[in-house]
């Protein structure tokens, strides 16, 4: 993919925090017609650079949750046991994302469920299933205080 313009930029910034405007009110916020605007876009989305659109559910509204995170260290440091782990967590739905870290910790995991109890049955069935997991750190959640921010897409690219 070439390489983003300013146009590119307006784009992926007000998707990021609107994603589900309209196409019309996009060309409108950005400055240009809805061709244009919506062949700039149709490359950002061939190109991977949007990868996909999504609803932030407010979990608070539908029920009792917790969410927790856990710094994990595996048990053998090979390329064959981050493959068995990072095959093996993909398998339950209630770790929402993982992250592969260097450091002290090997991974770094997000996992939303239902209360404390759920999530220790969770982790015991993962002890037990072998994925690899030799000590973790459990976080509890006890407040939101930022999330789900958009990317300072000026400052990672340099425009600031």
């Amino acid at each position: 993919m070439k390489k983003l313009d300013a146009l590119d930029l307006k784009i992926l910034q007000v998707l990021s925090t609107e994603g589900r405007i309209s196409k019309a009110a996009l060309a409108e916020r950005v400055g240009l017609s809805a061709s244009p605007c919506w062949e700039r876009l149709k490359r950002l989305e061939q190109a991977g650079v949007i990868e996909g659109y999504n609803a932030r559910i407010s979990l608070k509204k539908l029920g009792p949750h917790v969410t927790v995170f856990v710094a994990a260290e595996l048990a053998d440091h090979t390329a064959a046991s981050f493959r068995t782990f990072e095959t093996s967590i993909k398998r339950y739905d209630e770790i929402t994302a993982c992250w592969a870290l260097g450091g002290g910790y090997d991974y770094l995991l997000q996992i939303v469920t239902r209360d404390i109890d759920s999530y220790q049955r969770l982790i015991d069935e993962m002890l037990d299933a072998g994925v690899g997991l030799a000590r973790y750190f459990t976080y509890v959640v006890t407040k939101p205080v930022k999330g789900h921010g958009a990317p300072p897409l000026d400052v990672l690219l340099g425009e600031q």
